[in-house]
This record gives structure tokens, C-alpha cells and sequence, in this order.
């Protein structure tokens, strides 16, 4: 993740399914240490509070398909450098929903990271696996061409979001 940000440069990073915002708070400290950049994290957990409090992170509650999230969402986007994490409910048609609305955000050049692409079968079939994040990233591929997965993202062979690192394209126009 540091890698990406200091690679990319975003000055926003915008995060579905904070919890506790611990991973937020791990963003706005690479933030720190760059010298700009905030992060939205958004979460439904009602009366949740964040580990701690950091100028650099605003934490939104609520469903992160919700309509008034994503216009408060709007706001905080205009004229930054945008990345997108996905990582609240895992179900296919949550995260599907989720690549649908927010890759619009993704800024050229920067990614729309899905979070647990390993459940579902990948690589380990579980049946109680709370759902197939692989399966939604597959589907949004099948529709959008602007994405593309980038596998150098998975040099050590060992993540838990295979097939999850998408890199918005630049556009190329045809001759």
C-alpha cells in the first residue's frame, strides 16, 4: 500500500469499511510523512469511534452505496488525486455495487483496490466464507474496460487480494 501511494501520489484516498480506522489511520501517516493528503473512511457501524482522531482522516458513517454518502463523497473528491479501497461487506453484490460507483473517482494512473479477492475459492474453497469479492471484481472487468488488474502488485505471492490491485488506464486514443 505504501508502495502505491508514494508511487501515485493521490491526495485523497477514499476507504469503505473502516471499522475501527486502523487502516485510515496507517494511510494518513504515509500521508505524513509525503506532506499531503487526506483520507474519507467510510463505515456503517453505528457508535463506533475511531481508534483515534487524526486531522488527516474524516470518518463518514453509513452505507457506502448510500446515495448521501457518495454526495458527501463528491465533495471531498473534486480536483484531488484519488484512490479507492473497497474492503466493507464482502457479498458480490455489495462489492459489485461498490466498483460500479466509486471507480468514476479513481483518478488515471491511480487504483481501485478490492480488498479479500483470496475468499470464495481463491485459492481455498470455504464454505462459510462471507463472500466472493473475486467473483464482483470479475464481473466489473467484464463491463469496464478503464480498469485492469496489476499483477506486480503481487510480487511476493502472497496476498489476500489476488486479482484485486486495479489500476486505472490511461486513455489511449485510437489513430
Amino acid at each position: 500500500m505504501q508502495e502505491i501511494i508514494f508511487e501515485t501520489k493521490p491526495t485523497l484516498i477514499v476507504e469503505t469499511g473502516s471499522a475501527c480506522g486502523g487502516s485510515a489511520l496507517f494511510f494518513a501517516s504515509i500521508f505524513d510523512q509525503v506532506g499531503e493528503g487526506k483520507v474519507i473512511s467510510i463505515d456503517i457501524q453505528k457508535g463506533l469511534k475511531p481508534m483515534r482522531e487524526h486531522p488527516r482522516v474524516t470518518f463518514l458513517k453509513g452505507v457506502s452505496t448510500d446515495e448521501e454518502v457518495i454526495r458527501k463523497v463528491k465533495i471531498f473528491v473534486e480536483e484531488k488525486r484519488v484512490m479507492v479501497m473497497l474492503d466493507s461487506d464482502h457479498s458480490v453484490e455489495n462489492v459489485l455495487n461498490e466498483l460500479r460507483i466509486y471507480n468514476r473517482f479513481v483518478t488515471l494512473g491511480c487504483y481501485l483496490i478490492v480488498h479479500d479477492t483470496h475468499l470464495g475459492g481463491n485459492p481455498i474453497i470455504n464454505p462459510n466464507s462471507p463472500g466472493n469479492p473475486a467473483r464482483a471484481v470479475e464481473i466489473f472487468l467484464s463491463e469496464n474496460e478503464q480498469f485492469e488488474p496489476d499483477r506486480q502488485r503481487e510480487k511476493f505471492y502472497m496476498t489476500f487480494l489476488p486479482g484485486g490491485w486495479l489500476r486505472r488506464k490511461e486513455n489511449k486514443k485510437e489513430v
